[in-house]
């Protein structure tokens, strides 16, 4: 009886292997959440397959198998976001859907995002950060806060402008600084618009404008280095507490004054363009005005970075991976983001070009000197602009 089972199952085996080698296509691709890898039998290490799939456009299927296998073995992520919210919520849920791994995320300024990461330093809540302007990130590394990492995706930015050198952040998008206006409100004042950022301080715009938070704010942030690159240092500083005198509000983030131009509250707002763009195109506010200022101006490059001492360290890197993508970046046009992309196999915004925005013109911007003295020049603006401001300054 043992001599025929025997028989049976050496037959089975035969014809097992016969089929496999017949030719035909009997074989499964493996699922894109199983990263497309193998283990070798002998020693249990993960070896990439030759031919590998992944759900996210690279130039190396074979390392990002491997790193989404790693991070799917993590099985978590946490992002806080400094994006606008639609689009940090598809962001993550996309990544969520791409990869199976679960994604918890908090949309925070770029202010409270590096104070909560200074204040747990070495052992951040978070794994990465996702949108807000590069100022904050530079001083968040070099704190130590952020940690370095080499992206394959990073070869498809358009600039190496649009990353940092020792790759602790990565550009994702580029947005325009400049002045919105409610046109009905100017009109019924019978004020003409401001075209420049000399014009901000002439006393028929006192209580009209609204910028943001210079203590939270990556918009502030950038205000604060654009005015003292542009004018010099004391010059600078001197324009900003001349400014002040005719600012009604200073918002947590550097969005606030734009959601509030279409309906009048706010009738002079200073921030990133396409932040208006979303009011006139998404909202309906044909009464906002977009202006560049004639004598220049500056531009954020939105970033995404790991912090230092993560919990999942692999889950944030294929985030990188994912964030220079076309998958993640494209998101952003179809959420009310209307930036444009610093990717060159991305898709760009029509919205942002059909309003006459350039990305190319603006000023060059010293991103080196605003990475070692941001703070710096943040504590003397406030220190300038004394107790007058305190109670406009709004942090919820």
């Amino acid at each position: 009886m043992k001599k025929a089972i025997s028989l049976i199952l050496a037959l089975a085996l035969m014809f097992s292997l016969a089929a496999c080698g017949s030719g035909g296509d009997t074989t499964t691709a493996a699922p894109a959440t199983q990263g497309g890898s193998e283990t070798g039998a002998a020693d249990g290490e993960t070896q990439p397959a030759g031919d590998v799939s992944v759900p996210i456009t690279t130039d190396d299927p074979a390392y990002m198998a491997e790193l989404i296998a790693a991070a799917q073995s993590e099985g978590e992520l946490v992002v806080y976001g400094s994006c606008e919210e639609e689009y940090l919520a598809v962001a993550c849920e996309k990544f969520e859907e791409l990869f199976g791994i679960k994604v918890s995320y908090q949309r925070l300024s770029t202010g409270e995002v590096q104070a909560k990461i200074e204040e747990e330093k070495g052992n951040p809540s978070g794994d990465v950060w996702f949108g807000g302007t590069t100022d904050p990130y530079n001083e968040a590394s070099v704190s130590g806060l952020l940690m370095a990492y080499e992206a394959k995706n990073a070869a498809h930015l358009s600039s190496s402008a649009y990353r940092d050198a020792d790759g602790y952040w990565y550009g994702i998008y580029k947005g325009i600084l400049g002045i919105m206006v409610n046109t009905d409100e100017l009109s019924r004042m019978e004020l003409e618009a401001p075209q420049d950022w000399q014009d901000l301080l002439d006393e028929k715009y006192q209580g009209l404008i609204w910028l943001s938070n210079y203590n939270t704010a990556g918009t502030a942030k950038l205000v604060v280095n654009t005015m003292i690159q542009k004018y010099g240092h004391d010059e600078g500083i001197q324009y900003l507490v001349d400014l002040d005198k005719n600012i009604e509000v200073y918002t947590k983030s550097g969005s606030g004054p734009s959601k509030n131009i279409g309906t009048g509250e706010c009738v002079v707002g200073i921030g990133f363009l396409h932040d208006g763009i979303t009011q006139i195109v998404d909202n309906g506010y044909g009464n906002i005005q977009l202006i560049i200022p004639s004598s220049g101006t500056s531009f954020e490059i939105g970033a995404t970075a790991i912090f230092e001492g993560c919990a999942h360290p692999n889950a944030a890197k294929l985030w990188i991976e994912y964030a220079l993508s076309p998958e993640c970046v494209e998101q952003a046009a179809q959420n009310g983001s209307y930036q444009f992309l610093v990717i060159d196999n991305a898709k760009q915004p029509e919205q942002a070009a059909e309003f006459g925005l350039d990305p190319d013109n603006v000023m060059e911007y010293d991103f080196e000197d605003a990475k070692n003295n941001t703070s710096t020049y943040v504590e003397e603006v406030m220190e300038a602009l004394g107790a007058a401001a305190d109670d406009r300054f709004q942090t919820e």
